[in-house]
């Protein structure tokens, strides 16, 4: 029923927004995020009407900001199918997902939500931009500074996932205390959900992930596993000329990898993707109804053993 709402929700009287949005969400993704919202609700009152447009909305802001963060970075593949800016360029892609956000805004303005909705929406919006900012004033210069790591990372992926549990106890009116241990599980989950992403980068094949290994170090960006292995590998000099060279070749990418995995970067950050995951289970109240609890520790464990 989502994807059927999202097509509908893209479909505009231009028939060229209509191709662009029809191929975006056929495009696919995991849609943990309206799944997240989606259990929120259920700890409450679940009314589908009610519930289903912010879905949509959360799931076209997730897919606008993908469409930016593409032309960003000059990508042209996706989840193994080509981007809009591939297929379109980059002012069609950049105008498409302009259009999405406004559309977003739209759904949830005609909803009637409660105004904290609204907000908590320009609070992701303006986060996710600040992500990339922040990020990208960061690259090719091999930073040691987890804590702007965390920063970034929280932007950019744990505070979407926080918010999507938010707003689905505030839909489903569940008690205030429980809203903020949802909130709290959204955020660990989505602090693990981006590192597991930056070791699959490092880690998984292009056929598996959707775009090619090494992806984060070949555009100058340093993430949870890189940072370590700068700071313990007993070549963390070369690495470090490496990961600051926008022109770097394949085989230095190549040399960057094998630096990274011989370290101890990979086993350090996944310790941290467990501790953040381990929060988020412990966090869940005993109050939460026995499926809707199941259903978010499975997601946890999912992230936890997520190979794409």
């Amino acid at each position: 029923m989502l994807e059927d709402e999202m097509l509908a929700a893209v479909e505009s009287p231009v028939a060229l927004i209509t191709e662009i949005g029809t191929h975006l969400v056929k495009s696919g993704g995991k849609r943990i995020r309206p799944a997240l919202y989606f259990l929120a609700v259920h700890c409450g009152s679940f009314h589908s009407e009610k519930a289903m447009p912010l879905a949509v909305a959360i799931e076209m802001i997730h897919m606008a900001s993908l469409v930016h963060d593409d032309v960003i970075d000059s990508a042209d593949t996706r989840r193994g199918t080509p981007t809009a800016n591939a297929k379109w360029g980059n002012q069609l892609s950049i105008l498409s997902g302009d259009y999405l956000f406004a559309k977003a805004f739209s759904l949830v303005a005609g909803n009637n939500y409660d105004e904290r909705v609204t907000t908590r929406l320009a609070d992701l919006v303006c986060g996710l931009s600040s992500g990339e900012i922040i990020q990208n004033k960061e690259i090719y210069r091999a930073s040691r500074d987890v804590d702007e790591y965390y920063e970034r990372i929280a932007k950019k992926t744990a505070d979407f996932l926080e918010i999507c549990c938010e707003l689905g106890g505030i839909v489903g009116e569940v008690p205030a205390e429980t809203i903020d241990a949802l909130r709290v599980y959204g955020a660990s989950i989505g602090m693990a959900f981006q590192i597991t992403d930056d070791l699959l980068d490092l880690t998984a094949d292009a056929k598996t992930i959707g775009k090619p290994a090494g992806n984060d170090i070949l555009q100058g960006i340093v993430t949870l596993p890189v940072i370590r292995a700068l700071d313990t590998s007993p070549d963390s000099v070369e690495l470090e000329a490496i990961v600051t060279n926008p022109h770097m070749m394949p085989e230095e990418l190549s040399r960057a990898l094998d630096i990274v995995k011989a370290s101890d970067g990979l086993v350090f950050a996944q310790a941290k993707v467990d501790e953040y995951l381990a929060r988020a289970r412990a966090v869940l109240p005993p109050s939460l109804p026995a499926d809707v609890r199941e259903a978010y520790i499975m997601a946890a464990d999912f992230i936890g053993g997520r190979e794409f």
